[in-house]
């Protein structure tokens, strides 16, 4: 059975996350113009959504990515396989080693993105793009604001959402991940998990001198 262009679309989606309208016209094999076409009926559906990205200096490009109900259209032994593993680690291990487990898989992350910048030497808004780098490559999709010296990091859309449902701890990736770049505790204030629309993680508050200061020092 021959299949239709907007499933190649999602499953070029599935295959390579996020991709800009070009990319997605060589991958299927038609033109750009068609594809808007039917991405704009797969956003319309629920099934993909988009934002800016910005990859160095010049104009920042749309990209194009599944959102949870575009995943669950593709059956996963990943998912699967995901889920038992968490539970064979909480059946044999103590809770507080599981946490650490969680927490080291971040930690591990974190380092790969920091590689060999000084992160003492960043400021604030170099640590906060990032978390963003981070959690987006982790397969998040984020929005980050700043309202009265404190930073609102607002995750859209999680990879973690089907493990999670099962085993919260997962939450703890990108909770650490987060602490881990910027260098200091936040707080999360929202979660899918308990039936809001999304995650949210708040910084302390930060005041504008002491940002001054961070950047001045750098």
């Amino acid at each position: 059975m021959k299949t239709s262009t907007r499933d190649q679309i999602l499953q070029a989606l599935l295959s390579h996350r996020r991709c800009s309208i070009n990319d997605l016209a060589e991958a299927v094999g038609i033109n750009p113009v068609s594809v808007r076409h039917h991405i704009g009926r797969l956003e319309a559906s629920g099934l993909v959504d988009s934002e800016n990205e910005r990859h160095g200096v010049g104009r920042p490009r749309r990209v194009y990515f599944l959102t949870s109900s575009g995943i669950e259209r593709f059956p996963s032994r990943y998912l699967d396989l995901s889920i038992r593993l968490v539970e064979s680690m909480k059946e044999t291990m103590p809770a507080e080693f599981v946490d650490q487990m969680f927490r080291a898989i971040a930690s591990g992350v974190a380092r790969k993105i920091i590689g060999l910048e000084d992160l003492a030497s960043l400021t604030l808004a170099q640590r906060l793009e990032l978390v963003r780098t981070a959690l987006t490559q982790e397969g998040f999709t984020v929005e980050i604001e700043e309202k009265n010296g404190q930073y609102f990091i607002r995750e859209t859309s999680c990879p973690y959402i089907h493990v999670g449902q099962e085993h919260p701890e997962v939450c703890l990736v990108d909770e650490t991940l987060i602490s881990t770049v910027l260098d200091r505790k936040v707080r999360k204030t929202h979660c899918v998990l308990d039936g809001d629309t999304h995650c949210v993680y708040v910084t302390p508050g930060v005041t504008s001198d002491a940002i001054n200061r961070m950047e001045t020092q750098a």
